[in-house]
């Protein structure tokens, strides 16, 4: 065996171990779902977080799309895709709790909790000689941040599983149950809307 092979075969060896949880789970198996949980919390929580913008948010969704998972294993086919399946259930619940929070009187944390985290972050990493750079960065961050907020549910959700996420079109068209002309489309138009949006602020700054 070459060592060229061995990160493939660690890899299928992997692959392998977590197909054996997901059957042994849609069999009942509550340790092998605690382990299919261990294993796709962080990924889940990490698009939660992208999605609604803030950490309490995308923790909440965590724990409802694991309850969806664990209530409905047992209707899982083992020739789908389990990733597509779970990132699905992550959008749907994401969504829920969007469209509740965009209700009046619902709380919309998006601006100052991501203001917050990302000052806090860039405290620790910068020195007091690159105050200025990190004060830019964050600005330009929180820019797209609120220019993301203000696109329509489905060019969100579509360009935060193919940019941020890092997806193909392909993945996101499986995970979102439409085609990959429909998703190009939703990534096109929500990059020319980012687009816009960020430099209509950047005029706006060049007057004052």
């Amino acid at each position: 065996m070459t060592d060229s092979l061995v990160p493939s075969d660690a890899a299928e060896d992997r692959s392998t171990s977590f197909a054996l949880l997901i059957e042994q789970a849609c069999a009942g198996d509550r340790a092998a779902f605690d382990q299919i949980m261990i294993c796709s919390e962080r990924r889940v929580v990490r698009v939660a977080w992208h999605i609604l913008g803030n950490e309490a948010d995308a923790r909440d969704a965590a724990q409802e799309v694991f309850l969806r998972l664990y209530k409905h294993m047992h209707r899982f086919k083992r020739e789908r895709d389990f990733d597509a399946w779970l990132y699905r259930i992550t959008v749907n619940v994401c969504r829920d709790i969007w469209r509740k929070r965009r209700k009046p009187g619902g709380s919309d944390q998006w601006a100052s909790l991501e203001t917050e985290r990302e000052l806090g972050s860039l405290e620790t990493l910068v020195s007091a000689d690159d105050a200025e750079a990190a004060t830019l960065l964050t600005q330009k961050r929180l820019m797209v941040r609120r220019a993301l907020e203000t696109l329509p549910e489905k060019e969100r959700v579509a360009i935060v599983l193919r940019d941020l996420e890092g997806f193909s079109t392909e993945e996101v068209a499986s995970i979102l149950g439409t085609r990959p002309a429909t998703v190009r489309s939703q990534i096109s138009m929500a990059r020319q809307k980012i687009k816009l949006y960020c430099d209509r602020i950047l005029r706006g700054r060049g007057r004052r």
